[in-house]
């Protein structure tokens, strides 16, 4: 009996630091909030290296990436996860608009097919999700229908979620309006192209994942 329950204990115990171990964060947002400026930012400062490639051309993320075990630290906290760099959530996705930003005619239909399949892969790769980090561009309306529907998606999946209000070294940032826009969530307010608010970030990191 005995060995039995120290059996079940173990298990668990593994279990726990397999969980641990393994956590997925999942980088949502619609396009060109500033997801992979904030991956590349995370794997630059603790890895050493980018994630991902960054345009002013929306959609440059189509497919899913993955960065595995990436350890960060502060004073005695330590957290390691699989970071999730998901392609940007759109309600519309049109060709003719990647061509008004210069793409040819046959470039603009395979990014807009190519885009549609990634917001589908990111939706369901939700499921998977430990923790998420909803990227918002700071400077647009945060009552847009498309963060509407991220949010509302995390919200029906009970899933841990930190919004980050990116830009902020733009005049037009107003993280004051994302946190009105959705009070039930902590709002951290970055520019993750100069890292500006980075290390509030980071500590809300922690409080998320319960360090």
């Amino acid at each position: 009996m005995l060995q039995i329950i120290q059996k079940f204990i173990n298990k668990v115990f593994k279990d726990l630091f397999k969980t641990r171990k393994h956590i997925k964060l999942g980088l949502y947002g619609p396009p060109n909030g500033g997801k992979t400026t904030l991956a590349n930012r995370i794997c630059v400062d603790w890895l050493g290296e980018e994630m991902g490639s960054v345009s002013h051309v929306e959609h440059e993320t189509r497919e899913v990436q993955i960065k595995e075990q990436i350890n960060i630290t502060s004073g005695k906290k330590a957290l390691s996860f699989n970071l999730v760099d998901t392609p940007g959530i759109a309600t519309k996705i049109d060709y003719e608009d990647f061509m008004k930003k210069g793409l040819s005619e046959k470039e603009s239909k395979k990014r807009a097919k190519e885009a549609t399949k990634g917001v589908i892969d990111a939706i369901k790769w939700l499921d998977d999700m430990d923790l998420v980090i909803v990227v918002l561009d700071g400077t647009k309306d945060p009552y847009s229908q498309v963060n509407i529907t991220i949010i509302g998606n995390l919200a029906a999946r009970d899933i841990p979620v930190l919004i980050v209000a990116n830009k902020v070294d733009l005049k037009k940032a107003d993280v004051k309006k994302v946190e009105a826009a959705f009070p039930q969530y902590d709002v951290v307010g970055i520019s993750a192209k100069y890292g500006q608010g980075i290390d509030k970030f980071y500590e809300a990191l922690f409080v998320m994942a319960g360090k």
